[in-house]
């Protein structure tokens, strides 16, 4: 992952241009049995163990779906869901290390897309290359080069993207902002600025804030706030070891996440990404940065989008997004690897996209699931995509090595508590120095 420039989408060019009108007032089914497109009578027996961490609302939903179709197609396959609760996957991981390095993998499990994969358990000679599946699936026509690139090295594709994320949102409570008088900050100066006149006009902790599970969600704020005082160049050369963490760009990203802290909830490290979504809803918080999996979260809590709730980029990071991609992988040694191949065609498939996203509140990897199954913001998020720049993210895989992530959660941990810029700031150059420039 380099400084090189991603080129710009044609992601979703044909989403929604076969849906339009004539799909308002159809059920689900129906519009499956008019694209062709048949849920049964694929063969299949014994069982299929699938691990994940979906298991907040929103995501297991997305899940179930996908639970659904897979067992139209192949009746006879009971499947075992093995969740292990945690977000960004932080309990789950560890988990699915002792079972892979004991040599009892699950038959698929859930993994961010790129070096979160290839930087470990490929790299382990534990994965089986999805390529032939790829291939045969005719996925190079319906998935964009670019994420296709993103699970692939040496040649061979190692797993399936399910969606895709954006990590660079700004979530906020739209009926008590507007109560408020005050603006989707569009800026970092912008977002300071509103949680000062929120906390004046008597909201004591505007900026709703989760650091459970291992420090990711603080990661995340300062991947999006390096991404908006460096942009994307200097975020990706910071990301792959040719910048430097104590360029000035990265200690202004720590300096606003400070300026931030005391607008914040002082209990973020008994609460997850969710319960911060909580504190939207009950009103004792006005804005959450998060990935748009908290659309998901809203929604499935019946709060609705750009009535309820609305999103912008996270601060300074309009025109930029920030992807985070779920996949599925073949483990070597499934003990039902036929039908875990069946598992990544289902997740691959326009019809496991089309049923999954909605409620996971991500958009889809392919490119022909129509724009009408999705709500006003995730339409909006698809139609940035294809103009946006892109980058990968760091806190949930994509960018770096696991360790320099799982390091780099650890210092921001550390940062809440201290609020040292300068000392943060030369931590993390020392985490890239072992971990990004060996990559």
């Amino acid at each position: 992952m380099g400084n090189e420039r991603w080129s710009r989408r044609k992601f979703v060019s044909r989403a929604g241009k076969t849906a339009g009108a004539a799909f308002l007032g159809l059920s689900f089914a129906d519009f499956l049995a008019a694209c062709g497109t048949s849920t049964s009578g694929t063969s299949g027996s014994g069982k299929l163990e699938i691990f994940s961490w979906w298991t907040g609302p929103g995501e297991k939903d997305g899940l179930a779906e996908m639970f659904k179709i897979y067992t139209k197609k192949y009746p006879s396959v009971t499947i075992t869901n093995s969740v292990v609760a945690g977000g960004a996957g932080s309990t789950a991981k560890a988990v699915l290390a002792t079972r892979m390095q004991g040599g009892n993998p699950p038959d698929s499990f859930q993994v961010h897309a790129g070096q979160e994969l290839i930087s470990s358990w490929v790299k382990a000679s534990k994965m089986e290359p999805i390529t032939s599946i790829w291939n045969s699936e005719g996925w190079d026509s319906k998935i964009p080069k670019d994420l296709k690139d993103i699970v692939s090295s040496n040649g061979d594709v190692w797993s399936v993207p399910v969606n895709v994320h954006r990590g660079n949102a700004l979530w906020y409570n739209k009926k008590l902002l507007d109560s408020k008088s005050v603006n989707p900050p569009q800026s970092a100066e912008d977002m300071t600025s509103a949680l000062s006149q929120l906390k004046a006009k008597g909201i004591t902790t505007p900026l709703a804030l989760a650091s459970k599970g291992g420090n990711w969600q603080v990661q995340m704020l300062l991947e999006n706030n390096i991404l908006a005082s460096g942009g994307a160049d200097f975020y990706k050369n910071v990301m792959s070891g040719k910048a430097s963490f104590t360029d000035s760009k990265v200690t202004q990203a720590l300096t606003w996440i400070k300026q931030w802290l005391p607008y914040a909830n002082s209990d973020s490290s008994a609460i997850d990404w969710d319960e911060a979504d909580n504190r939207l809803i009950a009103g004792t918080a006005v804005f959450h940065i998060m990935g748009d999996w908290a659309k998901g979260d809203f929604t499935s809590k019946n709060w609705v989008p750009n009535t309820d709730f609305g999103a912008v980029p996270s601060p300074g990071t309009t025109g930029k997004y920030m992807i985070v991609c779920d996949t599925f992988g073949l483990p070597k040694g499934a003990k039902d690897r036929d039908n875990a191949v069946g598992w990544l065609k289902v997740c691959g498939s326009q019809e496991g996209q089309a049923a999954f996203n909605p409620k996971k509140g991500s958009i889809p990897a392919r490119t022909d699931v129509p724009a009408s199954l999705f709500d006003a913001i995730a339409q909006q998020f698809m139609a940035e995509f294809k103009t946006d720049t892109l980058v990968p993210s760091s806190a949930h895989g994509s960018a770096t090595p696991p360790n320099f992530a799982s390091g780099v959660n650890d210092e921001m941990g550390q940062f809440l508590q201290n609020k040292d810029v300068t000392k943060t700031a030369s931590n993390l150059q020392k985490l890239s120095d072992e971990f990004l420039k060996t990559a």
